[in-house]
């Protein structure tokens, strides 16, 4: 069987593919990278099997900076249309929450940052990719903004107290995780240093090398056999989920 091409949008130069990248690799995936801004998108989505798009230190509607993000949302509005599979991460999911409707704000309880645990809603137990993974879910959160509406029909598959929307699927096979899947412990090392009034907002220790380091051996352990799962969802080898019966979104 041909490689299935996917498509990964990374806004930031800060924040690369990292270990998902790897894990995609691994499951018979052909990464095509793209940084907007520095290269082009494509102009369709042919002759992708899925597209995924990365996180970023910009705002997903701060166009004035960065016009290209209006490319980016186009983009993402096309590939749900079209129930291409796909996945946005942090940033990427607050880009792909307004493109199909839904709405961000920065969050008014302030950032989520360091490593976290999310928790699955009903919608992920008969989600294939999210059914596999274990009720509490360790992530890595780093954002100041928050999806504080998700797009019509789309289904809550993981929240968290302080901001319930850290994960959705829209349109059957498109998935946005508010939080971190793809770094390594070198990535948030770099934004801890660069964002020190944010990484000050977590607990003390957790940006130490070691503390990183188990961190992301735990990250690894849930989000790798996920990424697994996403190749095989753009194969075929797994059915997309069920059309929603919601018309609105689950909370």
């Amino acid at each position: 069987m041909t490689s299935p091409r996917l498509l990964i949008v990374q806004p930031s130069e800060f924040d690369p593919v990292g270990a998902l990248g790897d894990w995609l690799l691994e499951a018979g995936a052909e990464l095509d990278v793209r940084i907007p801004g520095r290269e082009d998108l494509p102009a369709d989505i042919e002759g992708y099997g899925g597209i995924i798009c990365l996180g970023g230190e910009m705002g997903a509607l701060d166009d004035a900076a960065h016009p290209w993000l209006v490319d980016v949302r186009r983009l993402l509005a096309r590939a749900a249309s079209a129930r291409l599979p796909t996945l946005g991460i942090c940033l990427g999911a607050q880009l792909l929450a307004v493109a199909t409707g839904g709405a961000i704000e920065v969050g008014s309880e302030g950032p989520e940052v360091g490593p976290a645990l999310v928790t699955k809603k009903d919608a992920a137990w008969t989600d294939p990719l999210f059914a596999e993974l274990p009720l509490i879910q360790d992530v890595m959160q780093f954002h100041n903004d928050v999806i504080t509406r998700l797009p019509a029909g789309a289904e809550l598959l993981a929240s968290a107290p302080r901001y319930p929307h850290q994960a959705f699927r829209f349109n059957r096979c498109v998935y946005g995780v508010q939080f971190h899947i793809e770094t390594t412990p070198d990535i948030v090392a770099l934004w801890a240093a660069d964002e020190p009034e944010m990484a000050e907002l977590t607990r003390p220790g957790v940006f130490e090398r070691d503390a990183l380091i188990a961190s992301h051996a735990d990250i690894a352990e849930t989000w790798r056999p996920f990424a697994h799962r996403f190749v095989q969802l753009v194969k075929g080898e797994l059915e997309p989920a069920a059309d929603s019966q919601r018309t609105l979104p689950l909370a």
